[in-house]
């Protein structure tokens, strides 16, 4: 691959989501999985596609009913206890982060029943926030202290760099671990097969570039913290940090999320089991 060709393809994955998220915690992939894994057909008739219409139906009262009104009541449970504390704004932009990923969810949805393999641009702007790091680093904040002001909600919500930088490695490092197991279930078109049509390149040569991508988002992370003052309390900084980590400890040696293995049987056992004496 040219240079000229791999700087325009890497600034196409550096480049800030156009999409304004406004922005909340249970597991983003209970969720979106629900949206994405049924088979499309391109010679569908139009009495499937009416089948099809009706199981997007179900699909959106399943998910809204069983996932989503049930943690919406566990806000409102919470909201109530903030009110008092003068701290309720912090329910606000839960629930609009939690709107947020919904969108991103069908978005991908679309993608996937259309056969649809997005641009670069396309992708970015959608997945690397649709992997869940943006809405769980959004609703920790809720039963943080007192020193997380709506300042500090407001900073998470508008998408700082340390938060798309965490995005960016959540979701590539998961699709070089997951790309050819989702491929062979039927999945949303990932970050490899984009790039790889788009810029006409290798699996390896793709894999290169973003691993490179990973190690420039650390960096990125790394400024955050290193900036005198920080731009928000350091407890809101690590809750980012933290979860980059638990996403490289799951991903790094495969996909430890979807194929459960001794690794991370060890570190649950460690941490909750056998943990070390304090």
């Amino acid at each position: 691959m040219s240079a000229q060709a791999s700087q325009a393809a890497e600034s196409h994955i550096n480049a800030k989501p156009e999409i304004v998220r406004r922005t909340a915690n249970f597991h983003p992939s209970v969720w979106g999985d629900r949206f994405d894994n049924y088979e499309a057909d391109d010679t569908i008739t139009h009495a499937m596609q009416k089948q099809v219409e009706e199981l997007k139906v179900v699909v959106r009262r399943e998910v809204f009913t069983n996932a989503v009104l049930t943690f919406l009541d566990v806000l409102n449970e919470v909201e109530e206890e903030l009110i008092k504390q003068g701290r309720s704004y912090r329910v606000y932009y839960a629930k609009e982060i939690m709107k947020n990923q919904a969108r991103l969810y069908f978005a991908e949805a679309r993608w996937f029943h259309e056969a649809c393999t997005p641009t670069m641009d396309e992708y970015v702007s959608v997945a690397a926030a649709s992997v869940g790091n943006t809405m769980l680093s959004v609703i920790s904040l809720v039963g943080m202290g007192d020193n997380i002001t709506k300042e500090a909600n407001e900073w998470m919500a508008n998408d700082p760099k340390i938060l798309r930088a965490s995005n960016i490695i959540f979701r590539l490092m998961d699709d070089i671990a997951g790309h050819k197991f989702e491929k062979e279930r039927g999945h949303v078109a990932s970050s490899i097969d984009c790039y790889m049509k788009q810029y006409v390149v290798s699996e390896e040569e793709t894999i290169d570039v973003f691993n490179k991508r990973i190690v420039d988002s650390w960096k990125d992370i790394n400024e955050e913290f290193l900036k005198r003052p920080t731009h928000v309390p350091k407890p809101v900084l690590n809750s980012v940090l933290n979860l980059t980590r638990v996403v490289d400890l799951i991903y790094k040696r495969g996909d430890a999320f979807t194929h459960v293995g001794k690794l991370m049987k060890d570190c649950v056992g460690l941490l909750l089991i056998d943990p070390v004496p304090l």
